[in-house]
């Protein structure tokens, strides 16, 4: 299935599923801030509603996102369903409702009932995507982005970001282009006050940190923008990540 076609359907049954009740839908991530690739990027979804949503809505609306997901690029979907309330008058870390990712596949498809009982709380990755929504968003449906989101806190965006990486040197290895660029745009923020996708932050880290560690960049942006795995140095990338972390203000 097409992305422009996965979101149009997935526009279509979330206003049959909560009718009036829906806010707006809204696309953030590198599918909006145009470095999307098919095979190493999620798309990243927030469905805004003004109130309660039932457990039969909450069923209904994850049976339709496990069957676009089915059918979404090799990463799938990413979803956060939260109220307007938080995102207008902002709480930290911030309330939701539902979430879906493929890392909760197979709870959602073992026990549903669980799932859709348990799989709401607070996350702190909202306020990164609440900020990347205002900066760059992209209004799939309903409200426009500066009527339903409200100011978020420099230092809860900054929080949020930072704890994305805070383990880095123990998921280098594994995920080496997710965590090489995404140290970038963090030190990016943290120096120059930048809102940047991965890509970007890979370039800015490229024109911005030192020497040593220009290969790795250029090799993890490369690798990024096709489809290729990034052959590892494992002691430099373990470096670089120590390197960063102490640049950003994380101790060890």
């Amino acid at each position: 299935m097409e992305s422009q076609e996965l979101l149009d359907k997935l526009v279509e049954y979330s206003c049959r599923i909560f009718e009036n009740n829906l806010v707006g839908i809204y696309l953030h991530g590198s599918m909006a801030m145009g470095c999307f690739n098919a095979m190493k990027s999620d798309i990243d979804i927030l469905v805004v509603v003004e109130n309660v949503i039932t457990d039969l809505q909450k069923k209904i609306f994850m049976d339709i996102i496990v069957a676009l997901n089915d059918n979404a690029p090799a990463k799938g979907i990413e979803m956060s369903l939260v109220r307007s309330e938080y995102c207008k008058n902002f709480v930290y870390p911030t309330p939701f409702d539902l979430h879906f990712s493929t890392m909760r596949l197979n709870w959602y498809k073992s026990d549903y009932k669980d799932y859709i009982e348990k799989m709401n709380g607070t996350d702190h990755d909202l306020a990164a995507h609440f900020v990347i929504t205002k900066n760059r968003g992209i209004v799939l449906y309903g409200k426009a982005i500066s009527d339903v989101f409200g100011e978020i806190p420099a230092e809860t965006y900054f929080d949020s970001i930072k704890s994305d990486i805070s383990d880095s040197q123990d998921e280098v290895i594994d995920n080496p282009i997710y965590i090489i660029l995404n140290l970038c745009r963090v030190l990016a923020y943290e120096k120059d006050k930048l809102v940047l996708s991965k890509k970007e932050g890979g370039e800015w880290g490229i024109k911005n940190i030192d020497g040593i560690y220009q290969g790795l960049i250029k090799e993890a942006l490369a690798c990024y923008s096709s489809d290729q795995d990034m052959i590892l140095n494992h002691s430099l990338a373990l470096e670089y990540c120590k390197y960063m972390k102490n640049k950003i203000g994380l101790r060890e």
